[in-house]
């Protein structure tokens, strides 16, 4: 498990050595510090706050032979418990009335077309308000748009792949642990 750790970490040394980074670099050199130093709090620190480092966060675990038990902890603490609040609390302090007064006054300040938008922007903040009441249903029948559709399709088609792939790959790993086997005999 070390040997593997050790020999990884050539890149990063090579990083740590350069005046001038680019971002990338800079990011993976920053992940790389934060999981070794602070681990678990580390992981749910990058689990915890919206942003796209998580992911380099997780192949960093990964690269470096972090338990499971520690990734998988950190993230299900970071983003079922820590993440979910922070979003509640913005969403709720976000559409407050109060808070979409001031949005609704804002956008009828803007120049030369605030006055257009504004009663667009109330009438789809109204709509939403009702459907969300409603449980989602406008008029008695739920309204699925045509982008919805085809992103449920595309997905429903992922994972149908990945099931096809996954019998395919045991089917031939059997295939082959069986030609093995009646060679061997």
């Amino acid at each position: 498990k070390a040997v593997v750790s050790t020999q990884s970490t050539g890149e990063l040394d090579a990083l740590k050595g350069k005046a001038n980074l680019d971002v990338w670099s800079r990011a993976k050199l920053a992940m790389h510090t934060l999981v070794q130093r602070a681990g678990f709090l580390g992981i749910l620190l990058c689990a915890s706050i919206p942003n796209p480092l998580f992911d380099l966060a997780g192949l960093t675990c990964g690269h470096f032979l972090v338990p499971f038990t520690t990734f998988f902890g950190a993230t299900l603490i970071g983003k079922a418990i820590v993440k979910m609040h922070i979003q509640m609390l913005f969403v709720i302090f976000i559409f407050s009335k109060h808070h979409l007064e001031t949005l609704e006054t804002l956008i009828s300040q803007i120049p030369e077309i605030g006055p257009a938008l504004h009663a667009p922007f109330v009438e789809f903040m109204d709509k939403q308000k009702l459907r969300l009441r409603s449980g989602g249903k406008q008029g008695g029948a739920p309204s699925e748009s045509v982008l919805s559709k085809c992103f449920e399709v595309f997905v429903v088609g992922m994972i149908l792949y990945f099931v096809i792939s996954l019998v395919n790959s045991l089917a031939q790993q059997y295939y082959k642990d069986n030609v093995e086997g009646k060679k061997q005999k």
